[in-house]
């Protein structure tokens, strides 16, 4: 290896340095427009990635306590303790679902006996009355889902509108090269570079604040489908549950043929 050879190895390593800089100072000294861009990506990718946190967090918790909450379900206990076991998990919207369920079966129950329900006394439900309580059940998941979804859309709203913001600005850059091209009569690098400079900066801050709200869009959409499966499963062990503890039902099933 020859001096010359080294000297380009050493200009190599510190070009990183000098390229960030001049990065810096062509954002800067970009156009009016051009920085209006660039704040406005800056602001979607900084609401995107707060978006994605606390998704992460509410995800990551829901789905966390799914098992245990199977498990609750799954022992051989009566329903009432069941749900005194899932009320001390907090507030989840497995919780707010099987509770829903739980005040409408108790609400027949007393209609139907025409005294205060007792859950160790079982629950009184007419075949149209356990449908209404599916009903709820149902409405009660999908507005949970509904609640787990908002601001979701801010995320696809990222990953729709930055590349095409960051497009703008490539446009907006391009032209200004031309522009200096047509004042100065010369294409020469020194008056086209800083025009296609910013060109190339939008795209990249563009693609930067879309790349990331897509991949986790798809993976909220993927989380909400994995919650709404879960919380279908946790309807259908609760009307199994409370058909056990009805004893309308009951006593329809003992009675002889």
């Amino acid at each position: 290896m020859n001096l010359g050879m080294l000297i380009n190895g050493f200009s190599a390593l510190g070009q990183p340095a000098i390229v960030g800089a001049n990065v810096w100072e062509l954002v800067l000294n970009s156009s009016t427009f051009a920085l209006l861009v660039l704040t406005i990506l800056l602001v979607l990718s900084i609401i995107s990635w707060a978006v994605i946190l606390f998704k992460w967090r509410s995800y990551r918790r829901v789905l966390g306590h799914s098992a245990r909450i199977r498990v609750i379900f799954r022992k051989g206990r009566r329903l009432s303790e069941r749900i005194s076991a899932l009320s001390a998990l907090g507030d989840l919207p497995q919780w707010r679902l099987v509770d829903a369920g739980l005040r409408e079966a108790s609400s027949f129950t007393e209609q139907n006996r025409g005294a205060p329900s007792r859950p160790e006394a079982g629950y009184d439900l007419t075949p149209e009355q356990k449908r209404a309580v599916s009903d709820t059940l149902e409405r009660v998941t999908q507005e949970e889902i509904t609640r787990l979804e908002e601001w979701t859309i801010l995320l696809a709203t990222t990953a729709n509108v930055s590349p095409f913001l960051g497009l703008l600005g490539t446009c907006w850059g391009i032209m200004n090269a031309f522009v200096g091209i047509g004042a100065t009569g010369s294409a020469s690098l020194v008056v086209v570079a800083p025009g296609i400079a910013e060109a190339l900066i939008a795209t990249v801050v563009g693609l930067a604040a879309a790349i990331p709200a897509v991949v986790a869009y798809n993976w909220c959409v993927r989380k909400l489908r994995e919650i709404g499966d879960d919380l279908s499963g946790l309807s259908l062990e609760f009307l199994t549950e409370l058909t056990r503890e009805n004893v309308r039902e009951t006593a329809n099933l003992s009675r002889p043929f």
